[in-house]
């Protein structure tokens, strides 16, 4: 890496562990840019990161897009009365006809690594101002050529996007730590004509390519020292959470387990649309949430709210979000 690259790590680093954003007029811009039509893709102040220490590691969150979309009854919630799902919302303080989704692929800097978990939309996302790894890389002091493993939750479209541009890999340094039950799932060519289909096709354009590079998990599998992989699925076949350890500080990078700090983590028995198995997934989230608040560990979790880090506290019989403030700055 070149001397520069490391001044500009170090110095960014230094500057400050806590968030760094875009100036606020200009997320202000990007706020009045979301229309708040089904599936609008904001073109966000992208790229949005935050740093944060985990012990020797350095952990960088990158905000690769948000997506405001419409009726969050028909996403969350899909077994219970929609109006007990706008209820909560509302007790919330959250609008009940809208929700907004957001993204945070992670880098994780080990010293001897550099580890990006998941990798946003890529290419394919930019039109709708998502597909913002490859900037907000540049922007946490690194390039793609820097990273040298990747390792993905499981293999939905805006989890392994990133993994390719123009056709060649993205990350052309680095090796790969996926699902073993996640991959024979949906690269097995029976997926063909089932719903399944379009992730199947994903699959074998992004990943397929990769996989002499490739180690494939099973529950409790090592991926690097501090870091270790455990099955979670539900959400898909062979999702994955990854626990990160580093002197005594630990970290859950709990991928899809949970979908919405609200939704999720407080009715965590509510069905998901986007959950393939339902019940299994009702379970995950409550065995790894109830682990994750029993043992006060903060996690990390994709499409909880930027920086998409914080606790969980049990409440009601589910989680409550106590989102990270200044806990690894000091």
């Amino acid at each position: 890496m070149a001397v520069s690259t490391q001044i500009k790590r170090r110095t960014l680093f230094a500057a400050g562990l806590g968030l760094l954003a875009a100036p606020m007029i200009l997320r202000e811009k990007a706020v009045a840019a979301a229309t708040g039509e089904s599936s609008n893709m904001n073109a966000a102040p992208l790229p949005e990161i935050n740093q944060f220490k985990l012990g020797s590691y350095k952990v960088s969150v990158v905000r690769d897009g948000i997506n405001i979309s419409e009726k969050p009854n028909e996403t969350f919630g899909t077994n219970q009365n929609p109006e007990t799902v706008k209820a909560l919302l509302t007790a919330n303080f959250l609008p009940a006809d809208k929700f907004l989704n957001g993204y945070a692929p992670a880098i994780i800097d080990t010293g001897s690594d550099v580890i990006l978990v998941d990798t946003g939309f890529g290419a394919a996302g930019r039109a709708r101002g998502a597909g913002q790894l490859a900037e907000g890389l540049k922007a946490a002091g690194y390039s793609a050529d820097d990273v040298t493993l990747v390792a993905l939750t499981h293999l939905h479209g805006d989890h392994i996007g990133g993994l390719m541009e123009n056709g060649a890999p993205a990350f052309r340094n680095a090796r790969y730590v996926i699902g073993q039950a996640e991959y024979d799932f949906w690269s097995n060519k029976s997926r063909e004509g089932t719903p399944a289909e379009g992730g199947h096709k994903a699959v074998l354009a992004n990943v397929a390519p990769l996989v002499e590079k490739a180690t494939f998990l099973k529950d409790g599998d090592s991926v690097v020292p501090g870091m270790t992989a455990m099955l979670a699925a539900g959400h898909s076949p062979g999702h994955i959470v990854f626990h990160l350890e580093s002197e005594g500080k630990r970290l859950v990078l709990t991928g899809d387990t949970a979908n919405h700090y609200i939704l999720s983590l407080l009715r965590p028995d509510w069905e998901v649309r986007f959950d393939m198995d339902k019940a299994q997934a009702a379970a995950s989230r409550r065995k790894v949430f109830d682990m994750i608040a029993t043992d006060k560990i903060a996690f990390l979790g994709y499409h909880m709210p930027f920086p998409a880090v914080g606790f969980a506290e049990k409440q009601d019989g589910g989680y409550r979000f106590v989102p990270k403030t200044y806990q690894f700055d000091i």
